[in-house]
Parts: C-alpha cells; structure tokens; sequence
C-alpha cells in the first residue's frame, strides 16, 4: 500500500549559510518516495542557522512536505558494491547503537545526557554549543559540496573515526548536488582516512537508477571507498506494525542492492495529506519508537540509528525528544528506554 508521508527539509549548507529553497511535485512511487516540498529561508533563519535546527523550524510552520513512503518491494537485481570492507562489517553489526540528530536549544545538554543515547550529529562537521556527555560520541558530517574545504575536512579527523557525508543531494532544498559532482568531490573525503558513510538521499534509496544507485555505481567503476549507506526514512502509516514493517522493508531492500552496512541516520513519523503535514499522537509516536528500534536492533546489517530529533517544541508535532529545559516527552522517555 502506498503512503502519504511527510519529509522534513530546509535550505541550508552546514557552516550556517542558508541557500533557497524550491518546491517540487511528483507521484507516489512504491520503491522510492517522491517529494513535493517548500520552505522558507527567512522562517529558518528566525530560529537557527544549522540544517537541523531549520528543518526542525520548517515542519513546525508546516511549509515542508514530501510525499510517499519508501515502501520497497523485491529487491532489485543488480547490487553494486564500492570498494570497502563493508561485507566483512556487516557481519559482525550486531551491536546497533541509538543515536540522535541534535542542534542548541535551552536544555541541550542536559537532554543529550538524559537521552541515553550512545552516539549523535549536528549536520556539521562539529558540535559548537553542545557538551558531548561522558560515553557518548559525536560523529561530524560534511553537509554539501561548500563544506568540503581544506578547514572543514581537517576539523573532521579530529572528531572520530566516522563521517558522514552529503545530506539529501536529491533534494533541491538540501544540499542539492549532481551525481557528477559529489563523485569529483569523493576523493577528498577519502582522503580523510575516515570510514565513510554514502550520501543520504531522501527518498528512493533502493531504486535501480535513482541518485543513490548513480552514485554508487560510479564510486565502484572508480574504485571509491564507501563503507556503509546512510539513509533517511519517515512514515505516514500511523499504525504501528505497519510502519515498522514498511521501514523494515526499505532497509532491506537497500541492504539487498549494495551489500554495505547501514546507519538510519533520520526517522520518525510524520504524515502528509491535502497540503498539510500531519503528526501521529505522542503515544502513537512513542509505541512506533519503541517498536522500530526493537526491530532495528535485531537486523544484522543495521549499525547504528538516529532519531529525529532531540528537541521539541510547541506546534512541531510529536516527534522531539525532549522540551525547553531538558522536559522529556513521550517519545522521549521511550527513547530513554531504549537499550
């Protein structure tokens, strides 16, 4: 069955500039979502000048929309595979960490500390603002093609032994890259010695063809270095077990097509319908994330998660963690209860 879902997205480049933002429209798919989205700069900037503090500030006002769930069917024939080690990873990913997407609000850091949460990023390559608790670790991104610079890549190796790359290529109000150039700027990030993980498109992960697959196929023609799929997911079934089985599906089919681990470095449930995004109740919410991490926890080949997002506000639905001052919602306290 399709599903109308709702995918958080702003403009912005992750040292703060913000870029503008464009609408798109197109049907409903059943292996990829397709995405009709707006948002507004000036709103964002109102808020916070980091990709997800904006994105957090374009679905509370309701102006940032997608549509279609990825609900993957059989897996694709062809799988291609970067050069990595990632078979011999995911063999041995069994220990999924939780994680979460953070940015500053009044009672950060108290919240990350409260969240339990093993691992977490800001769609920066740092984390200014942000204490990383005792045990936790912080794993840097380079968002888009402009933070690939000499100053961004050296303050990455500092971070850890993770990176994470492009944010949402395929989509206009992202970091919005061709193929073409994410794969020029590849080498660069290589040479960072981290292990990387792949761009994390918006939709349509597992689609032969799609951006993701273009990529891939062009890293492995290289000889590119990828070593796990980063991936994004919201859902609009708001029942339960069928959301958790259609997120089950889409890692699977993506897993089937490339073989490399996987980090789920965005969900949550966020619905669209007739031009407004819709939000599952707080006990719908907290019951799917306590069901989906139940689920991920048990998939081989899933590495790590990370919920979106650690803070809540009025008006923004039921998906933030946690209030001003550190107030845990209910999905925040099921978050919590997470291993």
């Amino acid at each position: 069955m399709k599903v109308r879902v709702a995918k958080l997205a702003a403009c912005a480049v992750a040292v703060g500039c913000l870029a503008a933002a464009s609408a798109c429209a197109a049907p409903v798919g059943t292996t990829s979502a397709s995405t009709a989205r707006t948002a507004s700069a000036s709103t964002a900037q109102a808020v916070s000048t980091t990709p997800g503090a904006i994105k957090h500030a374009v679905i509370r006002q309701a102006v940032s929309r997608r549509i279609g769930a990825p609900t993957a069917t059989a897996a694709p024939a062809a799988t291609p595979t970067a050069t990595t080690s990632g078979a011999a990873e995911a063999a041995g990913a069994t220990d999924v960490q939780k994680g979460v997407g953070v940015w500053t609000f009044d009672g950060v850091n108290k919240a990350l500390a409260l969240s339990g949460a093993s691992w977490y990023y800001t769609w920066t390559p740092g984390h200014s603002g942000i204490a990383t608790p005792r045990g936790t670790q912080f794993v840097p991104m380079i968002w888009g093609a402009r933070d690939v610079t000499a100053a961004a890549l050296d303050q990455v190796k500092g971070e850890g032994r993770y990176l994470l790359t492009f944010n949402e290529p395929d989509n206009g109000a992202q970091s919005n890259m061709t193929v073409s150039e994410a794969l020029s700027l590849w080498p660069q990030l290589m040479a960072t010695g981290m292990r990387l993980a792949s761009p994390a498109v918006a939709n349509g992960a597992a689609t032969p063809g799609g951006w993701l697959d273009q990529f891939m196929q062009g890293a492995t023609s290289r000889g590119y270095r990828v070593n796990f799929i980063a991936l994004h997911w919201y859902g609009g079934d708001f029942v339960t077990s069928s959301a958790v089985a259609e997120l089950r599906s889409y890692l699977q089919a993506t897993y089937a097509r490339y073989h490399l681990p996987i980090w789920l470095t965005e969900f949550a449930l966020i619905g669209y319908n007739g031009g407004t995004a819709i939000f599952p109740t707080s006990a719908q919410q907290a019951a799917f994330l306590t069901a989906a991490t139940q689920m991920l926890r048990g998939l081989s080949y899933l590495q790590r998660y990370s919920w979106f997002g650690l803070p809540a506000a009025a008006g923004d639905g039921s998906a933030g963690l946690f209030g001003p001052g550190a107030v845990s919602t209910a999905a925040g306290r099921a978050f919590q209860a997470v291993p």
